[in-house]
């Protein structure tokens, strides 16, 4: 058996990489359906009427011809071979018959995978591989707040989701714009199936985000829809993972050394969510969060009125400190050691902290500016 000349191996080479340019749009694709199948399911579920899937088989017939319609012919063939094609199609076939309009839809999803397949042609060089955490911030920096940056992150495939766009990028890819183009296709889905569950299409503003409105919120991306009454949920409209949330509470304890029981009043809060994600705004922008939160403990003017209110002056104090820049001298107030008010807190654990936490802040007039933390613990 004769070796393979140049040619041929040159040949062999570019037909590899032309196979794995077409699995990687395919991976696109999965990964768009995947977002709007999210959408429709989160839509569907808060109206009450979440349908199942229709039956695979009359759904992979049907959704085979749609499919050979409106894609290139060599995408259309590798997502038709591939072993999860019954699920695509029972996917396709549930937003059509939620009121998706697939001839609209398809097309668009097409120029996606295009794209996709000759950025990777394009472009050979891999970057190394992101996880899951480095992928909500990106969905953060991506998608505005809203019904589809929260079915994403909600979604029991956001794990599965952020392993596909990790492997996106490490192929050239720019997540970014799928991600970009995706959002529009899932803002279309969200409106197409809200109209046919006879729901609002735009998100009544919630109270929370109207009592937040203001120095709290002040350059934040935060969703009409936020719910503080619901931590988990309130995090994740606010792109902020767990695993972040954790770091953002290690940075506080670390700013109040000796002031354990404080700490614990700022993270349980009703408002923390809103602090972490000042805070992760301030990284994405390189800014020093830590040399911020250590005015914490150099201008304690929190610790001035009545113990039961100490958790929310914490977090008028924490915006107050992360908004001033590095350099601005500290607000008016003595100063007082830490260990001087652990020594004076209240004799609650954090479990009973969070039980009695102090209710939303009144709302504050979008023009006015956040003042120097109170000092006499009077409310208005």
């Amino acid at each position: 058996m004769s070796m393979p000349t140049p040619e041929e191996r040159s040949g062999e080479a570019f037909t590899e990489a032309a196979a794995e340019a077409v699995q990687t749009s395919v991976m696109a694709f999965r990964l768009v359906m995947a977002i709007a199948d999210a959408v429709r399911r989160q839509q569907q579920k808060r109206a009450g009427k979440e349908d199942e899937l229709p039956d695979a088989e009359k759904a992979a017939a049907e959704a085979s011809e749609e499919v050979k319609k409106f894609l290139p012919v060599d995408i259309a063939a590798a997502l038709l071979q591939g072993a999860d094609w019954p699920q695509l199609a029972q996917q396709l076939m549930a937003l059509k018959r939620a009121g998706v309009d697939l001839e609209t839809m398809l097309p668009r999803v097409g120029e996606i995978t295009v794209t996709v397949r000759d950025q990777v042609v394009a472009n050979a060089e891999k970057v190394a591989r992101e996880g899951t955490e480095e992928w909500a911030k990106a969905l953060r920096e991506t998608l505005p707040a809203g019904p589809v940056r929260e079915a994403i992150l909600s979604s029991p495939a956001w794990p599965e989701m952020a392993r596909t766009m990790a492997t996106l990028n490490e192929r050239g890819v720019d997540v970014r714009a799928i991600l970009g183009a995706a959002h529009e296709e899932g803002v279309g889905v969200d409106q197409a199936i809200a109209k046919v569950l006879s729901a609002a299409e735009v998100p009544t503003t919630s109270r929370d985000a109207t009592l937040s409105y203001g120095p709290l919120t002040v350059g934040l991306d935060i969703p009409k829809d936020l719910d503080l009454g619901d931590r988990e949920r309130a995090l994740r409209q606010l792109s902020i993972s767990p695993s972040e949330n954790q770091r953002f509470g290690r940075m506080v304890r670390g700013a109040l050394p000796g002031a354990e029981r404080e700490a614990d009043l700022l993270l349980s809060a009703r408002q923390w969510p809103l602090v972490a994600a000042r805070v992760a705004d301030m990284e994405s922008k390189g800014q020093p969060v830590a040399e911020h939160l250590a005015r914490l403990s150099t201008d304690t003017s929190w610790q001035e009125g009545p113990q039961s209110q100490v958790g929310r002056r914490l977090v008028q104090a924490a915006v107050d400190a992360l908004r001033k820049p590095v350099g601005t001298p500290a607000g008016p107030g003595p100063t007082v050691s830490t260990a001087a008010a652990r020594s004076t807190s209240p004799s609650v654990g954090p479990t009973k902290a969070a039980k009695g936490a102090a209710p939303t802040t009144p709302g504050v007039a979008a023009h006015r500016e956040a003042g120097p933390a109170p000092q006499s613990g009077k409310t208005r």
